[in-house]
This record gives C-alpha cells, sequence and structure tokens, in this order.
C-alpha cells in the first residue's frame, strides 16, 4: 500500500451524524527518514522538540517498527508494534519512530459528539493514550477500509467511513477488554502477527516462507500449524486476501483490469483474470460490470 494521506472538508450534515472523519492515512517510515513528512498541512506538523495540540481524536496504529511517545498525562515511553495512539483534543503530545527502525502508521482523525459521550463514560481517556492491542488484521482492514472510502469520495463516504470508526472503536475497546481478562496462547498471537503480515505485504508479494523467517519458525510447522488454524494453506491465504483486496480495487472505474493486477502484484493480467474468474466464476471484467450497474 502506497502512502497515502487526505484531509476531508466537513458540512452540517455531515457533523448531524454525531460523528465525523477528518482525516486518515497511511505512511512507511524508513530508517533515518524525516518525520513526520512536511506534506502535511501546517497545523498538523510538528517538531519532536516542541510536540503540538490537535482539536479533534486520533487513532495510530504502528504495524510495524519501534518509536517514543510522550504526552502530557503520559511520561515519555518507548512503543512497540501492534500500539494504538489515541490522541485527545487539547492534549498537548509528541511521538516518532525510531530512527533505526523506522515504522509502518495508519491513522485516523475524527470528531463529535459521540466520541466527546465515551470520553465522559471513560472508554477512552487521556490518561491511557497507548493501547497495546498487539498485531490484529481485522483491526489493520478497518483502517484500510476506512481509507479507501475516503479515497473514493462518493456520496455518502462520510457516513460510511464513520460508520467504520465506530467499529474501529469496538474493536478497539473489545481488544482491551479480552487481553485484560484472557491470557493469549502464543500459537494464536503467531498466527495472528502472521496474517497480518500477510495482509501487509500482499502488495509487495510476500512470500510464505518469507513470513516464516520473519516469525523465525521452520516453514514446515509453520504451514502445518497455519492451516489447522485458518483451514487454508499460507500460499492460498495471500492468494484469498488478493482476490478481496481486487475485489475492491475493482470499484474504482479508473483502474483497468491490468492495473489491479499489477497494483496487486500478479505475474499477468491474464493469471490474475484466470483465478479470479476460478473463485468468482466471473472474470474481473464481468464482475465490474455487475458491480457498477448494481
Amino acid at each position: 500500500m502506497l502512502n497515502y494521506f487526505k484531509y476531508l472538508p466537513v458540512g452540517q450534515e455531515d457533523e448531524s451524524w454525531g460523528l465525523e472523519v477528518l482525516t486518515a492515512g497511511y505512511a512507511r517510515i524508513r530508517p533515518n527518514e524525516e518525520y513526520p513528512s512536511r506534506e502535511h498541512p501546517g497545523h498538523h506538523y510538528f517538531n519532536w522538540e516542541k510536540g503540538r495540540v490537535l482539536n479533534d481524536c486520533y487513532a495510530v496504529y504502528i504495524t510495524s517498527g519501534n518509536g517514543y511517545f510522550q504526552s502530557r498525562q503520559c511520561d515519555p515511553i518507548e512503543i512497540e508494534e501492534g500500539t494504538v495512539m489515541m490522541l485527545y483534543p487539547g492534549e498537548w503530545h509528541r511521538y516518532k519512530p525510531e530512527q533505526s527502525t523506522g515504522w509502518d502508521e495508519y491513522w485516523v482523525g475524527f470528531n463529535g459528539i459521540i466520541m466527546k459521550d465515551l470520553m465522559s463514560r471513560h472508554f477512552f481517556h487521556p490518561s491511557d493514550p497507548l493501547l497495546k492491542i498487539g498485531i490484529q488484521d481485522n483491526l489493520l482492514q478497518i483502517f484500510r477500509d476506512i481509507i479507501d472510502s475516503v479515497k473514493s469520495e462518493k456520496p455518502g463516504y462520510q457516513a460510511q467511513a464513520c460508520g467504520a470508526v465506530m467499529y474501529l472503536l469496538g474493536s478497539i475497546h473489545a481488544s482491551i477488554r479480552r487481553k485484560n481478562n484472557v491470557s493469549s496462547d502464543n500459537t494464536e498471537v503467531l498466527i495472528g502477527r502472521a496474517r497480518m503480515l500477510m495482509l501487509v505485504g500482499m502488495e509487495r508479494s510476500v512470500t510464505p516462507e518469507q513470513i516464516a523467517d520473519e516469525l523465525n519458525v521452520s516453514y514446515s510447522w509453520f504451514r502445518k500449524t497455519f492451516k489447522s488454524v485458518t483451514g487454508l494453506a499460507p500460499g492460498q491465504y495471500i492468494l484469498q486476501l488478493k482476490i478481496e483486496r481486487a475485489i475492491q480495487l475493482l470499484a474504482d472505474p479508473a483502474k483497468s483490469v491490468k492495473e489491479v493486477a499489477y497494483e496487486l502484484n500478479f505475474e499477468s493480467a491474464f493469471y490474475f483474470s484466470a483465478l479470479f474468474k476460478k473463485k468468482l466464476g466471473v472474470s474481473p471484467e464481468q464482475y465490474r460490470a455487475r458491480f457498477l450497474r448494481a
């Protein structure tokens, strides 16, 4: 997924929903790269020395790498992948990736009476800005869905994105509750991390063998365990993720089938079309025609 961000206008109708999405994006910060990017508007740009104060709420999910965080109610602390940073309105804060590792971050900015109510009931609070929920592919997919909605700007996209934010907040809260009450099985955690790595890496043609190396386990053990948990071999699971992503990309009429195949790193448009038809029973062109007609 290429680096992307967007800041959105909000109208009166959007505000009447009780929750409005103001910005969303994704960035891969490479080792020793400047952070944050100067491409962001001035009211969101900051440096480590001064920090910043925002007027809205943000959820920032670190899916790879390490870094540092500090806020008015949180002493300087090192953060690791699998952490959601919650940034609150009026709360001074600063954060940055470790120079030697960089990090991957997904974020969404939002506000409204619904979030204010959740904060007043202490479901979310500035005194607890770092939520260590681990690597979860379903949570990552919610962020990606929000970004896709924002990119499209189709009629009603604000309401759709707001619904996804509510789902995101509920998922984060549920993850914290589960983590506080049930100890995670190591195998379940490992397979969950594998699924996240596949989701993030499918556009870079990550292989099951590379995933096993990343997890420091043998490929034979990984393949057997992954299939026992998910019902699919790792390679089949990656292909399934690509088909699901292709369905989303085909909804954009500006993208050709060849461009979709290239973006998902299929060896050729012909192979992509054949696999798509095998899985769904129709070609990408036929699926797109039906989708757009609906």
